[in-house]
């Protein structure tokens, strides 16, 4: 996949986030409201304080009325500030989801090829400490940079209300500090990326030993991978240490520089106090300006270090967020006969895989299934079995030629309504981690209980699922761990039956049975092929047998087609295969 350059993502990326923003404009509009209360409060603090020096200490019969405007507006700030946090949290929340939602539905949806170019733990990552990140900037630190923005323009007009001569001073604190802000937040900016970009490493990896655990342990690599991810994470600890380091510089002189100016300012305002041309008053309400003034400047510039990260993470998701997919539904679909017939077509078909733009898959590619034939592909591992079908299922379109389904270019086709009409049984079956019930029910998700048991009991799944600890209902663990190979096979078969599609691919799908399951799914199978059109990757003597026609494949292309007996007859490469791989 391509990335951009750390370079590449300004703090201007985050407006990519205003339109999930937006899309939960009452709570944006409450947390504005209660932002504007609980500014407001702050500003009010300072000449509450005022008031309270210098009524209610000189001035016996206003001190109880100074003491509770103080109170008052304390109250009025803490109640403000609850309702801020509150809907700032939880407006965060909802965008984060939203975001988490709408990216991966855009990945679910994007084609085989960038799946095959991408490591799934990368677009994990990005689904999980990008959009971390994120929800700090909305639930957080959106709302610190505005009330520090407002609290910082206020503080410094009732400076000047206060005292234009000390707040003169307090000006040259200010650019000091916005300069130290605007050259360390560029190198952030690029040390942010890299070590997300290390981060997202380590999840990669994580993500691949874990999903191969058994290999790992069967290898005793156990060690080996401990010291490989140790290793990932001391690379991604040593670049965080430069993006912490550096934030922490901008943010020690930045604040340094702020409290010089205040320590300047109470200098001067304490000899004016002494010369009488201030109250004690009035010099607490400007130091209390100045002291929220100089720690909203300071908040600005965490804030700002954490939008620099945040920004990295956001130029991430919009980068996934714009990849096109190669595989896209036309503007005005072809829809198939329901139900269809399931004549399936490749007319001079060739087509080289993304990544391997100099050998073609299949080249120069013709076949003819007719409605209800049974054609077995045969062939040395590499000649294109797998790929006639990928490109049936349209998960790649063609270079040239036309692949079709009753007469109608795939590519023509809305994909859905391809794969609605096509049940896959592949040799890996693939078990999610939910009941059997939810599994099997994935071929058809609105079948009846009764429909999925009648499916379990033709794939020969009943007795097992029934003699689990729940029966159907039993969850499965990750990958199907808790059945064996053959037990997977036959969820996945069940699954088929449920779907009761036109067009069967078969890769295989007894090659992890037992002896007596294979026969019995083998009976199974051969109820739901009849009638329908069918292509068998094959493995087995036994599944050829079965065929109406066999395709033999080398390098791309068919090389002969016949009968077992015509082709055992014509010598050639699939009498060597039937001597090697299915003859005992």
């Amino acid at each position: 996949m391509t990335t951009t350059p750390p370079s590449k993502a300004p703090i201007g990326s985050l407006r990519a986030l205003w339109p999930f923003v937006r899309a939960h404009r009452n709570l944006f509009v409450a947390w504005l409201l209660a932002l504007a209360f609980s500014s407001s409060a702050t500003l009010s603090l300072p000449v509450a304080f005022r008031r309270m020096i210098d009524q209610g200490f000189t001035n016996g019969a206003n001190i109880d009325r100074a003491f509770l405007f103080l109170f008052g507006v304390a109250t009025v700030l803490a109640l403000a500030t609850a309702a801020r946090f509150f809907f700032v949290s939880l407006l965060g929340e909802r965008v984060v989801a939203d975001m988490r939602q709408q990216l991966y539905s855009h990945l679910i949806g994007l084609d085989a090829g960038f799946h095959d170019r991408t490591r799934s733990g990368e677009l994990v990552s990005r689904l999980t400490s990008d959009a971390e990140l994120l929800r700090s900037v909305v639930g957080s630190s959106m709302s610190v940079a505005l009330r520090s923005l407002i609290t910082v323009v206020g503080s410094i007009a009732m400076l000047f209300v206060t005292s234009p001569h000390l707040a003169s001073f307090t000006l040259i604190g200010i650019p000091l500090a916005v300069l130290p802000i605007v050259i360390g937040g560029r190198r952030l900016r690029k040390i942010a990326r890299a070590s997300q970009d290390r981060v997202a490493d380590a999840n990669t990896l994580a993500a691949e030993t874990l999903g191969a655990v058994r290999t790992v342990q069967a290898h005793a690599r156990e060690p080996y991978e401990r010291e490989r991810f140790g290793h990932a994470l001391e690379v991604a600890v040593a670049t965080a240490r430069k993006r912490i380091r550096s934030q922490a510089v901008v943010t020690a002189v930045a604040i340094v520089l702020i409290f010089g100016a205040i320590t300047l300012v109470l200098w001067s305002g304490a000899h004016d106090v002494v010369a009488g041309r201030m109250s004690a008053g009035t010099l607490g309400q400007f130091v209390l300006y100045a002291l929220i003034g100089g720690g909203s400047v300071g908040a600005l510039a965490e804030v700002w270090n954490e939008l620099q990260r945040a920004a990295g993470g956001m130029g991430r998701i919009s980068e996934l967020l714009d990849e096109p997919s190669g595989i896209v539904a036309p503007a005005n679909p072809v829809a198939l006969s329901k139900p269809a017939r399931g004549e399936v077509a490749f007319d001079r078909v060739t087509f080289h895989y993304p990544m391997r733009e100099d050998l073609p898959a299949i080249e120069d590619f013709s076949l003819h299934v007719r409605p209800g034939e049974t054609v077995a592909l045969v062939g040395p591992s590499g000649a294109g079995k797998s790929t006639v079908f990928s490109l049936l299922l349209r998960f790649h379109d063609p270079k040239t030629g036309v692949v079709s389904v009753d007469g109608v270019d795939v590519r023509q086709l809305d994909p859905a309504d391809l794969r609605g009409a096509i049940a896959l049984v592949p040799q890996s079956p693939t078990i999610f981690a939910t009941t059997a019930a939810d599994n099997i029910r994935y071929g058809r998700l609105e079948a009846s209980d009764a429909d999925l048991r009648a499916a379990a009991r033709s794939a020969e799944a009943e007795g097992f699922l029934d003699a689990l600890p729940e029966g159907f209902a039993t969850e499965l663990g990750e990958r199907g761990a808790r059945l064996s190979g053959g037990q997977q096979q036959r969820i996945v078969i069940a699954r088929a039956l449920l779907k009761d599609a036109p067009i069967l691919l078969l890769d295989e799908a007894t090659s992890a049975l037992d002896a007596q399951s294979e026969r019995a799914v083998q009976h199974a199978l051969e109820n739901l092929m009849a009638g329908r059109t069918t292509l068998v990757i094959a493995h087995r003597l036994a599944t050829v047998l079965r065929a109406d026609r066999i395709v033999v494949m080398d390098r791309g292309r068919i090389v002969a087609e016949g009968t077992h007996d015509a082709l055992m007859a014509e010598g050639g490469l699939y009498s060597e295969l039937a001597k090697l791989q299915f003859l005992d």
